[in-house]
């Protein structure tokens, strides 16, 4: 969409469509942006058409940094005019930030985010579909990755996944189904038979929502836990996974004031505090998390410093050394920076800055985090910057790289 706005209330609910209408107009205006390297998607073909080869790295916590150029893999709808062929391939120089497209791996249909496993040799991607799924990926230092195969997600719309620390879970949020699941990884980094859904029926949904919107599903830094973020009832859900069979029970919940819509929870390297991202009502909210139990304790709703009207913040990221926050604002089409103060428990808003592109739907940062990521859905682009590791400050690193209905980033 141009104007930079949802569609109404009623347009949000109709199962995923929300998301679904935000893709298809995205691609409908970037027809004209896509890379010559796309190859055509066939969903049923497996095939990477690398033109060099990329050379994927081990992920662990808190990686080293490296000069010279490593992995970046790029998420896309591929069902909507102007649309990705599948999981975009491209590396990027450590230093500079300058990002150098290698091709296309098609066969994942509508791969709008995207998660690497601990050990760094598999991939994986939400289908975003009515029928959603969930694929993995084997990844190759040759640049020939292969598309492992695909398991249902156990309902429409999956919109974000992450990997439990310990390597042997996925865990995918379905947005338009409220729920979420758990899939086992075997020792190939394949995906088993989903082991749990839970669908989210209390409480009621939210002012204007006519059911639950999962969001997000992620482990707490201390790995006891996992947190579902639910923007259709305003609640973030706490579970304990049962580290045998892949199971959820329920410990808590957390409840956002009534209408905030949350989005997106990141968790302060200290694991004590965790920032909300609320998409609904233009704010940010820094909770309190106990390790011990579960429990999420939302504080005060904080501002986005973009002002009044539709600004719909998307993603919060933390610098590894907790020092600074950044969140990605749709609307504003600009990223605000917050420094992190008292151990976590504060966040002091500093500024904002143009991203150089248009509804900047997920951001990430390096693993050292000298650079962040911004991938612009409406214009079709990438954006890097360089981060100043004193003063947090963002400076753009390059011209915004071309990439077709660009949702996702994951530098690696």
């Amino acid at each position: 969409m141009s104007s930079g706005e949802e569609p109404s209330r009623g347009a949000r609910d109709g199962g995923w469509s929300r998301r679904r209408f935000f893709g298809a107009l995205a691609g409908a205006a970037a027809v004209t942006t896509v890379p010559a390297c796309a190859a055509s998607e066939t969903d049923s073909a497996a095939t990477s058409t690398p033109t060099a080869a990329t050379t994927p790295t081990a992920a662990t916590p808190t990686p080293p940094r490296r000069t010279g150029p490593r992995p970046l893999f790029l998420g896309t709808y591929t069902s909507v005019e102007g649309g990705g062929t599948g999981i975009g391939l491209a590396t990027y120089d450590s230093t500079t930030g300058r990002i150098t497209g290698k091709g296309t791996l098609t066969g994942v249909g509508d791969p709008s985010y995207l998660a690497v496993h601990p050990n760094g040799r598999a991939l994986y991607a939400v289908n975003e579909r009515e029928d959603g799924g969930v694929t993995a990926v084997r990844l190759s230092t040759s640049g020939r990755h292969k598309v492992l195969g695909t398991r249902g997600a156990g309902g429409s719309g999956p919109c974000h996944l992450s990997v439990h620390p310990s390597g042997r879970w996925l865990l995918s949020a379905n947005y338009g189904s409220g729920s979420v699941a758990v899939h086992p990884i075997d020792a190939s980094g394949a995906l088993g038979e989903r082991t749990d859904l839970v669908t989210h029926s209390s409480p009621s949904p939210g002012p204007g929502q006519e059911g639950p919107h999962a969001h997000q599903f992620i482990t707490s830094p201390d790995g006891g836990h996992v947190l579902a973020v639910d923007l259709g009832t305003d609640t973030v859900y706490t579970y304990r996974l049962d580290a045998s069979a892949g199971t959820l029970s329920p410990v808590s919940q957390a409840h956002t004031r009534p209408g905030a819509g949350p989005r997106h929870l990141t968790f302060h390297p200290g694991g004590r505090f965790a920032y909300l991202a609320n998409e609904l009502d233009n704010t940010v909210t820094v909770c309190a998390y106990d390790p011990a139990t579960g429990r999420l304790t939302p504080g005060d709703p904080q501002p986005t410093g973009t002002g009044e009207g539709t600004n719909y913040p998307a993603q919060l990221v933390v610098t590894p050394k907790g020092s600074y926050a950044y969140l990605a604002n749709r609307g504003h089409n600009s990223l605000t920076r917050y420094a992190v103060e008292a151990d976590g428990r504060r966040l002091r808003l500093l500024d904002t800055v143009p991203v150089e592109g248009d509804f900047p739907r997920q951001i990430a940062l390096s693993p050292g985090g000298n650079l962040l990521f911004a991938a612009n859905q409406k214009s079709s682009t990438v954006s890097v910057f360089r981060v100043d590791q004193n003063s947090g400050e963002l400076q753009l690193a390059d011209k915004p790289f071309a990439s077709p209905v660009a949702v996702c980033a994951l530098p690696l």
